[in-house]
Parts: C-alpha cells; sequence; structure tokens
C-alpha cells in the first residue's frame, strides 16, 4: 500500500493526480498530512480527484482518522485520510 505524505507546499491538483492513480490501481489510498496546511491541501486534494474519477463512475467517500507519528524523536500528531470510492 502505497501512502501519499501531503506537505504544506504541495500542489492540490498534483496530489489529486496521484491519488487518482492510486485509486484505479489500488481501489483504495491512504493519504497523510501533519498541520493545518497539510491538511488543507489534502482536502482540496480529495475534493479535486473526485472529479478525476467521477466520468469514471467513481464516488469518492473519505474517512479521516487521528494518528501518532515520531518524527525527528519528537511525537506529532497527524490526519490519515483513508479514501474510496462509495
Amino acid at each position: 500500500m502505497e501512502l501519499l505524505k501531503v506537505a504544506t507546499k504541495s500542489s492540490p491538483n498534483k496530489v489529486a493526480g496521484a491519488l487518482a492513480g492510486v485509486l484505479r490501481e489500488q481501489g483504495y489510498a491512504e493519504m497523510q498530512a501533519i498541520g493545518a496546511g497539510a491538511v488543507n491541501q489534502s482536502v482540496k486534494a480529495i475534493a479535486i480527484a473526485r472529479g478525476f474519477v467521477a466520468p469514471s463512475g467513481l464516488n469518492l467517500i473519505c474517512i479521516p482518522a487521528f494518528i501518532d507519528i515520531e518524527i525527528a524523536g519528537e511525537k506529532r500528531t497527524g490526519i490519515k485520510f483513508i479514501v474510496k470510492p462509495k
């Protein structure tokens, strides 16, 4: 399973393209975001990806969850988005 990591500076259009590709290949995708800016870009990407996959008959749902991540020895809380077709 490929985990898409989204940053504050990530382009929502590029993330949406990657998300649509993973959805078509694997049937579902997981995204990870740490911080408000990254969560914002993730939500935008999910909305854009819905438009990318809609012509093929897919309607996406998103399940958000908190995750604990250790970065450079420091514990951080992030958001994981599970995205799959309805």
